[in-house]
């Protein structure tokens, strides 16, 4: 039914270490797609960057995804791929960890915000 899926809501997609995505599962954003592929990541200390470049390219072209959360210590390891997506959706937002508080000094989307204004904007 083509008229239900374009009402269908978009996903949050999640890329974090265990405690992270367990969190956000056990909120409910948990979802497979057609092709059975999760909405979410489970970064080990182990895990290779090419597997987490992959996933989040892989997050960023799906058409069901509107906002992929990342552990902002995961995106300092991929971050040309996150400065790179300039499209507006899905959006990429940094959050911290148990391990990493926030730091927004680092944030893609707060530095590419910051430079489309200037100082005098703030006051």
């Amino acid at each position: 039914n083509k008229m239900a899926a374009s009402r269908a809501g978009k996903l949050l997609a999640v890329i974090g270490d265990e405690d992270t995505c367990t969190g956000f599962l056990l909120g409910g954003i948990g979802e497979l797609n057609k092709h059975r592929q999760p909405n979410f990541m489970v970064v080990e200390k182990d895990t290779p960057t090419g597997d987490i470049e992959e996933q989040l390219r892989l997050f960023l072209s799906r058409k069901d995804i509107a906002i992929v959360l990342i552990s902002q210590s995961i995106a300092d390891v991929v971050r040309y791929v996150i400065d790179a997506h300039t499209d507006p959706i899905p959006s990429v937002l940094e959050i911290p960890s148990k391990d990493a508080p926030y730091d927004p000094s680092k944030d893609s989307i707060l530095r590419r915000a910051k430079g489309m204004f200037s100082a005098e904007d703030f006051r």
